[in-house]
């Protein structure tokens, strides 16, 4: 009886809670669009509402997705190839929590899939999340009727799978993530955390470490197969663009700076001016994990007496500019294959880091710093067959490591390739998963949830 009362005290907190603050996330939108982080002509999606829009809900069956940002949108794509490969009258509906997760599959997505029929309905058709709030994830629910749902990584929202519960819904989690850190917070709510995640009909772990955490607090019959991030093709990038950038920096060491965050900008420009002494025209390219920091991020290295090119601006890297910020969306691997050495961000400060998979399929050489949580066995794994190094916060340190990268030393090839080799595994996943998703579906006669 204690138990349940935890359950349910729990659970009617998160309920009263949402409920209360409601009437003040319109102006947390206004704030958000006016950040960029909306878009205006979208922002009743954030409520629940689209369903009733022209086209509306597809006809058939009809699985429903949720990623929350670009990691999670990005790690998607094989899976929502091979789930339209599986049944070719599946159509998907795939919620993103963020712009940049929308503009991610934008771009990723094979355009046959985005295409709309004569009745203006694509196989895949995109909306934003509805805020967790219980009315308006009714509404998103009700308006849709989907027949199965599917969250990414570590999407708990309450009051949405309470929803889906009520509505006998059949959900999964896929990819399923729970880092030590939030495993910690979660146990200090053994009651909600047991009732989200018994809720789930398919818990599908992306490690061992995550499949034992998420079991220890509820998930029934939690497996793990692997990491979808790990079957993710290469990031893509603009062929003449990619000719026009190695033509201006023909002859010049490029280390890379990726997914930066805020305090790792600093420590990379204090890196750089120890590296251009040994290593004269060392261009160093800054690309802020979030876009709007370019500017802040240029001005901080403009104070520290470089001379910078700013991609958002317009401004291609010259012989006279030692730093540039690719403050870009969508541009990673453009740089990627431009870098000799990258660090991959979110890693000198305590963020968990960035996803180092993505360099590794690119032949690119990988230092991390000392905190990545978010992808620890990935992190592992690579530390172990050779294909990344360790590098602390220090400058000194950093450019140290940067400079043995970049003078071939300690066997550089032999560093990409066990990379490459590790981010080769795992091409099956993404129709395993895709295999256990469609199980959880009705069959093909069946009316729409």
């Amino acid at each position: 009886m204690a138990e349940a009362g935890r359950i349910s005290l729990a659970g009617t907190a998160w309920w009263l809670a949402a409920s209360l603050v409601a009437p003040l996330l319109p102006w947390h939108l206004r704030r958000r669009i006016r950040r960029g982080k909306e878009l205006p002509g979208r922002l009743a999606e954030r409520y629940g509402l689209g369903a009733e829009l022209p086209p509306g809900r597809p006809p058939g069956r009809l699985l429903w997705l949720h990623a929350a940002s670009v990691g999670e949108a990005l790690s998607t794509l094989p899976l929502l190839e091979a789930l339209a490969e599986r049944d070719p009258a599946l159509r998907l509906l795939v919620t993103t929590g963020t712009v940049t997760g929308a503009e991610a599959l934008r771009r990723r997505l094979p355009p046959a899939l985005l295409a709309p029929d004569a009745a203006g309905h694509a196989r895949i058709t995109h909306r934003f999340a509805p805020l967790d709030v219980p009315g308006w994830v009714g509404r998103f629910l009700d308006g849709w009727r989907p027949d199965a749902g599917a969250l990414v990584e570590s999407e708990l929202w309450p009051n949405l799978l309470a929803a889906a519960r009520a509505r006998r819904l059949p959900m999964a989690l896929v990819n399923a993530r729970m880092s030590a850190r939030s495993f910690a917070r979660w146990r200090r709510l053994p009651g909600l955390a047991g009732t989200i995640l018994g809720g789930f009909r398919l818990v599908l772990a992306r490690s061992a470490a995550d499949r034992a955490r998420l079991a220890a607090l509820g998930a029934v019959a939690a497996e793990s197969w692997g990491d979808l991030k790990w079957a993710a093709p290469p990031l893509p990038a603009d062929a003449a663009e990619l000719a026009r950038l190695k033509a201006l920096l023909a002859g010049r060491p490029v280390f890379l700076a990726a997914s930066t965050h805020p305090g790792e900008d600093a420590v990379v420009l204090a890196a750089h001016d120890i590296l251009a002494r040994a290593h004269p025209g060392l261009l160093t390219v800054l690309v802020p994990r979030h876009p709007e920091r370019g500017p802040a991020v240029a001005a901080l290295a403009r104070g520290l007496g470089h001379a910078v090119a700013r991609r958002g601006a317009g401004e291609a890297p010259s012989r006279d500019h030692a730093v540039h910020v690719a403050d870009t969306l969508g541009e990673l691997g453009l740089f990627y294959r431009l870098a000799d050495v990258a660090l991959v961000g979110g890693s000198l400060v305590p963020r968990g880091g960035q996803n180092p998979l993505e360099p590794a399929r690119l032949g690119c050489p990988i230092l991390l710093g000392p905190h990545t949580f978010n992808f620890e066995e990935a992190v592992g794994r690579l530390l172990e067959a050779g294909g990344a190094r360790r590098v602390s916060a220090d400058p000194v340190a950093l450019a140290e490591q940067v400079a043995a990268v970049l003078s071939n030393c300690g066997g550089t090839q032999a560093m990409v390739a066990a990379a490459a080799g590790l981010a080769e595994g795992q091409a099956g996943l993404p129709g395993q998963v895709a295999d256990a998703l469609l199980a959880l579906l009705p069959g093909p006669g069946a009316a729409p949830g």
